[in-house]
């Protein structure tokens, strides 16, 4: 019998899922929590009936079913469980269950049944990439604290902080940089602020880009999860409540709360986009025209602080000046991303100061250097 690439396609997932049911069986006998153990017995499960299902279409093609032979990648990771726990390998199982759904959505022969499937291997995924971000292993109070550890408004910080620093150090270069060279007052006023526009728009663009793009992203996934609600019910209560049982609740407490929880639609998908996802339907990662406004002020608020000497003096006494509020720019956002690593207020501003000062040394000097080769 001719072998044609769609049985070698359902070989291959067959020896994928089998390799999975082998590989999770392991992680149950290395895993101590009984509630851990549970939720990987039941993925076992799961994949087991996906494995009948292509070994019952090959053999209605009439194809001989070779015994299985876990591959390296299984024997490894099954290894690291015995030795080290199961919680060590499940951030790389939860990237092998993304490409198992990634290997079904490309599938030729794709159907209801294989839809199905891809679904549930995506809801792994999901299930093993919420549990691996504990790090090991996902249990009520350890939830709590990984889930609230980032959530204080720390990422809004360190964005206005990144933005306002890169304003001010590539304008203060620059504006040393041109300053070096020689040039006259107004032409290192009018290359500052046009460094600083152009700076201020390009952070602008790339944030609008950012954001939209993400937004674009969570709007594709909530109407997927729409779809698979509707298609795939009891698939999303089974998944919903595997993400319960990570959390630390028990199986029947699960399985109640997403069977409430699934039971109306609206409040379904709002639960399924933040419990699966990690979306907030509401905001949907925030406005775009915002954070592009936010990032081009910050930016500028930054690159400014060294042109202004420059609209009232020059020379060395402007040079001086320039670098005067480069350094008091350099120190307070030093002093301001001591919120975010915790390091002493000194300690971080100086160091701030540090780098920035040594970076326009060298800018002022190579400018000199090409001011003085042109000259």
């Amino acid at each position: 019998m001719k072998v044609t690439p769609e049985i070698k396609e359902w070989q291959a997932h067959l020896q994928a899922e089998r390799e999975a049911v082998w590989l999770y069986e392991g992680m149950v006998a290395a895993e101590k929590n009984e509630t851990l153990a549970g939720i990987y017995q039941r993925l076992a499960e799961t994949e087991k009936r996906h494995a009948a299902t292509w070994e019952n279409r090959l053999v209605e093609a009439k194809v001989t079913i070779v015994p299985f032979k876990p591959g390296i990648r299984s024997r490894i990771l099954r290894s690291m469980a015995k030795k080290n726990g199961a919680q060590a390998v499940v951030p790389l199982v939860a990237a092998i269950e993304a490409q198992a759904a990634a290997s079904y959505a490309k599938n030729p022969t794709a159907d209801r049944e294989v839809a199905s499937m891809e679904g549930e291997e995506r809801s792994h995924a999901r299930v093993f990439g919420m549990m691996s971000a504990g790090g090991t292993g996902v249990e009520g109070a350890d939830l709590a604290r990984f889930e609230g550890r980032h959530r204080s408004g720390g990422n809004a910080l360190r964005a206005g902080i990144l933005g306002a620093n890169d304003g001010l150090v590539s304008v203060f270069l620059l504006v040393m940089g041109v300053a070096g060279a020689g040039v006259p007052p107004r032409q290192i006023l009018v290359t500052g602020g046009a460094g600083l526009v152009a700076g201020a728009l390009s952070m602008a663009l790339g944030e609008w880009l950012s954001v939209q793009s993400a937004r674009e992203l969570y709007t594709n996934q909530i109407a997927i999860e729409s779809r698979e609600l509707d298609s795939l019910p009891e698939e999303e209560k089974e998944e919903l409540a595997l993400i319960y049982q990570a959390k630390g609740i028990d199986e029947a407490t699960a399985r109640l709360l997403a069977d409430r929880l699934l039971s109306d639609k609206r409040t379904a998908l709002d639960t399924l986009a933040r419990e699966e996802l990690g979306i907030n339907p509401e905001d949907l990662g925030g406005s775009a025209w915002e954070a592009a406004g936010t990032s081009f002020l910050l930016f500028a608020a930054g690159g400014i602080l060294p042109i202004i000497p420059y609209l009232f003096l020059s020379g060395w006494q402007g040079i001086a000046a320039s670098a005067a509020m480069g350094t008091l720019g350099l120190f307070a956002l030093g002093a301001t991303s001591s919120v975010l690593t915790g390091t002493r207020f000194w300690l971080s501003s100086l160091r701030q100061v540090l780098i920035g000062l040594v970076a326009a040394v060298i800018t002022f000097g190579i400018g000199r250097l090409v001011g003085s080769a042109l000259g």
